[in-house]
């Protein structure tokens, strides 16, 4: 994909007339050249010295109007969106623990799944991030609120029990109540470092407050939830030995990404879930800003000036 640019300068593109008007008279010379030829025919001399490859030529001159093309990109000072390492942030993982968590679809069961790759997820957190878990079914709490300490918010994961009942909606407002937790930057402690909730849950919302409208709440405070939708269509638990079906639900989930501006995932593996933690935390990590790309294209014209000098090399060594 070609990254749209804006320029400092945009009234230096204009020099890109010059490119045009150098390619229009090697155009010119290479057909009167060519007309000439073939007006002429073969000579002896032509038998004996082979005439310059066309192909090589055409290489030199289109790589060498590429370069001069680039260094008019780069004298314009191109600026382009990409990806800058966040310095702060707070990520709440939260994690359903409803008793739909026993299934066994994914192996060994999906809590047990979930708790591994949140722990690994932990570790994929810059270091500067602060931290939150919080776990919910009937209700939600803040297991650990956000810190540096990689060690305490996974032994809060360790420690989770399962419940009945699943509130998504009361997860999503405690896990905004956990983000006014985060301690201030000492830097600039009026300003509130971005916050990101990943939420991951298999089942309904049965009581609480609706997860919709939760969603929105997260929206208006600008913090995006990435919402996994965790098992398989074929989940099953066994309640008071009858056996029930624990579907994923994933038009809920779907809505609540959403409605706050954040991103659904689905993972049936403890390996989907692992890959889908990789590029949440690839994407929390970053933001996207319009920075300076002027080496870029400098770099593109370096590169094509020796593309087309080896050309002219390669020409100039078949004469004596």
């Amino acid at each position: 994909m070609i990254p749209m640019l804006e320029f400092l300068h945009p009234g230096r593109l204009w020099l890109l007339l010059l490119v045009v008007a150098v390619l229009g008279f090697y155009l010119i010379v290479s057909q009167r050249v060519q007309s000439g030829s073939r007006r002429r025919g073969k000579t002896r001399l032509d038998l004996v010295v082979p005439r310059d490859s066309p192909l090589k030529r055409h290489i030199s001159v289109g790589a060498s109007l590429l370069a001069m093309a680039s260094l008019v990109l780069a004298y314009a000072q191109p600026q382009a969106v990409s990806p800058v390492p966040r310095e702060r942030a707070t990520v709440v993982i939260t994690i359903d623990i409803s008793r739909s968590m026993r299934a066994e679809d994914v192996s060994p069961s999906r809590i047990q799944a979930a708790q591994t790759a949140a722990k690994e997820f932990v570790d994929m957190v810059p270091a500067s991030f602060n931290v939150a878990l919080v776990t919910f079914s009937g209700t939600a709490q803040i297991a650990a609120a956000p810190t540096t300490d990689r060690t305490a918010v996974k032994s809060a994961i360790d420690a989770i029990e399962l419940e009945p009942a699943t509130a998504i909606g009361e997860a999503i407002y405690t896990s905004l109540d956990a983000l006014q937790l985060a301690p201030p930057d000492p830097e600039n402690p009026d300003e509130p470092a971005p916050g990101a909730i990943i939420l991951l849950s298999d089942g309904y919302t049965n009581i609480g407050r609706d997860s919709g409208e939760a969603a929105r709440a997260a929206k208006e405070q600008d913090v995006p939830i990435y919402a996994i939708a965790y098992g398989t269509a074929g989940g099953y638990v066994y309640e008071e030995g009858v056996r029930v079906p624990v579907p994923v639900n994933h038009a809920e989930l779907a809505q609540i990404a959403k409605n706050s501006g954040g991103k659904k995932y689905s993972a049936e593996s403890l390996g989907d879930l692992r890959g889908v933690y990789q590029t949440i935390a690839s994407s929390i990590g970053y933001d996207e800003e319009l920075v300076e790309v002027t080496d870029r294209f400098a770099l593109y014209a370096l590169i094509l000036s020796v593309l087309a000098g080896c050309g002219v090399i390669s020409l100039a060594a078949r004469w004596p």
